[in-house]
């Protein structure tokens, strides 16, 4: 399996490698970085049709390149990823559709940390009838810019006190699901 992650910040790049080491180590992953994605994203109010375009043409690319399976890890492209998702055959999973997912196995009250201002409106919109309450902690993505992995997890453990279900975990996890029934690991 070649799963394409498609990455608008640096930083999330290693959460979700680590995931993969944790739960799929034998997933193949390529990764695609285009990092000036969530400073235009961050620059303008609205997910513009040019940037819905770059979303899509990144998805595209890992097709090309033999992807099986597409991961988005920067949630501030929602309906940008939810078209490549209506128009490819392969999954294609946004950063925290299956944490979204496995969070409302738990109720419909919830609580959401962010980390990225610009993400928190798409995010919201994929969890309508939920009581959700949101907090944006933009100190720990500047920790993490900073290559401050413990301040950044610090600063969102303070921020909480109850536990906590991160994208890249549950993305890993659902992915392997849909792209493995039937077909026994090694």
């Amino acid at each position: 399996m070649r799963i394409a992650l498609i990455h608008a910040v640096r930083v999330a790049m290693q959460p979700v490698e680590d995931a993969f080491r944790r739960h799929w180590p034998e997933a193949e992953r390529i990764n695609l970085l285009d990092d000036s994605l969530s400073v235009d994203r961050a620059r303008d109010a609205e997910l513009s049709a040019a940037l819905s375009r770059r979303i899509g043409a990144l998805a595209d690319y890992a097709i090309e390149c033999g992807a099986t399976g597409i991961l988005y890890t920067c949630s501030a492209f929602g309906d940008a990823i939810q078209a490549v998702k209506d128009r490819l055959d392969v999954p294609v999973l946004k950063p925290n559709e299956a944490m979204f997912e496995e969070a409302l196995r738990h109720g419909k009250r919830l609580g959401m940390l962010a980390t990225f201002a610009a993400s928190i409106p798409s995010m919201q919109a994929e969890l309508p009838g939920v009581a959700l309450e949101t907090l944006c902690v933009p100190e720990a993505m500047a920790a993490l810019q900073a290559g401050d992995g413990g301040r950044h997890d610090a600063l969102l453990a303070a921020a909480v006190t109850r536990p906590v279900l991160t994208s890249p975990d549950s993305a890993v996890l659902a992915m392997r699901k849909r792209l493995t029934r039937g077909c026994t690991l090694g």
